[in-house]
């Protein structure tokens, strides 16, 4: 399945990862958020964790066709995140419905979010980004 990406932190534009990943492969960069999550700041990335009334704010990637499945796999990569699935990831790539800023519409994309392990830590000892805004953290 083809989705878009939705990115919040070192892949968003300005930030150290977009212009190695994400420049000459996407169509279309548009802000967008991402419901039913709070930001967690990691060792200079941060973490999406799925929690109910929190919002992230980021950017809707949808990338040029042909070069989506080279992105796909760059960005597992990156984000450390096996497909199917390790104890030992980072993130867990999911498909869950973002929404554009613009206009509200609501949009399915690809969402990494915190691995169980490390979503469970950082519930217990991490920092969490007020606003889940990683472009406006203090």
């Amino acid at each position: 399945m083809r989705l878009p990406f939705f990115v919040y932190g070192t892949l968003r534009p300005g930030e150290p990862n977009h212009d190695a990943f994400l420049r000459g492969r996407t169509r279309a960069e548009e802000p967008a958020l991402l419901r039913g999550a709070v930001l967690y700041d990691g060792p200079g990335y941060p973490y999406a964790v799925e929690e109910p009334g929190g919002t992230v704010r980021g950017e809707l990637v949808t990338a040029v066709p042909e070069a989506y499945d080279e992105l796909l796999t760059a960005l597992d990569r990156l984000e450390e995140c096996t497909p199917g699935g390790d104890p030992r990831d980072l993130y867990a790539r999911v498909r869950r419905e973002v929404v554009r800023a613009g206009d509200g519409t609501p949009v399915p994309a690809w969402v990494y979010v915190a691995a169980p392990a490390v979503a469970a830590r950082l519930r217990a000892h991490g920092k969490l980004i007020e606003g889940g805004d990683w472009a406006a953290r203090g």
